[in-house]
């Protein structure tokens, strides 16, 4: 069966995806795609395999002999899945491979703004230490996290463990209900966000949770409150955030992802030059122990298929 990959490198150089020879497939790897060279590379291809190139109606309308697309990530959002369903082709995601991996990724995020990290190096770097009276620096708000109230957006694999991060150092734990439902546990996330002092976001970009973070709800948060983002980029309004952030409406924020990847660069948020806003491009799955694990799971998914069919 001829297989392609039509964005290897967005896995990493340091992975061969040798995992595939075992396979009775013919792979070829691209390196990245282009959306102009996608319909001529898996033209002729049975199986598709893809990290985030767009497969749209139109390319995939192109590939006739295509029977299966492998996503090498979680998120499906870059894949028709509904003409794929109607013309049976066989779409299958990766989900867990980078529970752990993103988890720390979310507490580092939060750490690093609960403790002012960032701007409190930069001024041990420009010599403020040195030049102080006193044996410490005391320029900058320094949150503890034990007993502060922290609201989880999404209750999944990966919502569950940031929620055990977040326990080990003391932090109290609600989880928000899912927005339009109802919940005896659960309470609405607009009566939550008041009473937050940390916002985590772990649930799927839909129709119902796109900008579920908007300027209406930034301005329930407190100005002390920090956001954290390692989920998608399009649940926050970003526009929102970055006049919340530059006004001092919330106390700061953590990105990991934002609604164009990769984004521009007068992206409203990347132009900001703020102590309190992170943003790291999209990383926080990246742990190599994560990305063979993903491997390992495509393989066998796969496999599957193929034994199957």
């Amino acid at each position: 069966m001829r297989a392609v990959v039509l964005d290897s490198d967005s896995l990493g150089s340091d992975l061969t995806l040798s995992e595939f020879e075992s396979l009775p497939v013919t792979l070829t790897r691209y390196p990245t795609t282009t959306p102009e060279q996608v319909i001529e590379r898996i033209r002729d291809a049975e199986i598709v395999l893809v990290n985030k190139v767009v497969l749209n109606a139109d390319a995939l309308g192109q590939a006739e002999k295509l029977r299966y697309v492998g996503v090498l990530a979680t998120g499906t959002n870059n894949v028709d899945t509904e003409y794929c369903q109607q013309h049976g082709i066989t779409v299958n995601n990766v989900e867990g491979y980078g529970t752990d991996s993103v988890a720390q990724h979310a507490m580092m995020l939060l750490l690093n703004l609960a403790t002012s990290f960032v701007p409190t190096m930069q001024q041990v770097k420009q010599g403020d230490w040195s030049r102080s009276p006193f044996f410490c620096l005391l320029d900058n708000p320094v949150m503890e996290l034990a007993g502060k109230h922290l609201i989880i957006v999404g209750y999944g694999t990966l919502g569950q463990r940031f929620a055990e991060l977040a326990r080990a150092f003391g932090m109290k734990v609600s989880v928000a209900a899912r927005p339009g439902t109802t919940s005896a546990e659960r309470r609405a996330l607009d009566d939550l966000l008041p009473e937050a002092d940390v916002v985590s976001l772990h649930c799927q970009l839909s129709a119902q949770t796109e900008q579920l973070i908007n300027a209406e709800r930034l301005r329930l948060m407190k100005p002390t409150a920090l956001l954290i983002n390692t989920a998608r980029g399009g649940l926050i309004d970003e526009l929102a955030l970055a006049d919340a952030l530059t006004n001092g409406q919330i106390g700061g924020a953590g990105l990991d992802t934002l609604s164009v990847e990769p984004p521009p660069a007068d992206h409203p948020l990347l132009s900001l030059s703020l102590p309190n806003l992170i943003i790291t491009p999209h990383s926080a799955w990246s742990a190599k122990e994560a990305r063979q694990r993903l491997l390992k799971m495509a393989v066998a998914k796969l496999e599957q298929f193929i034994e199957a069919s």
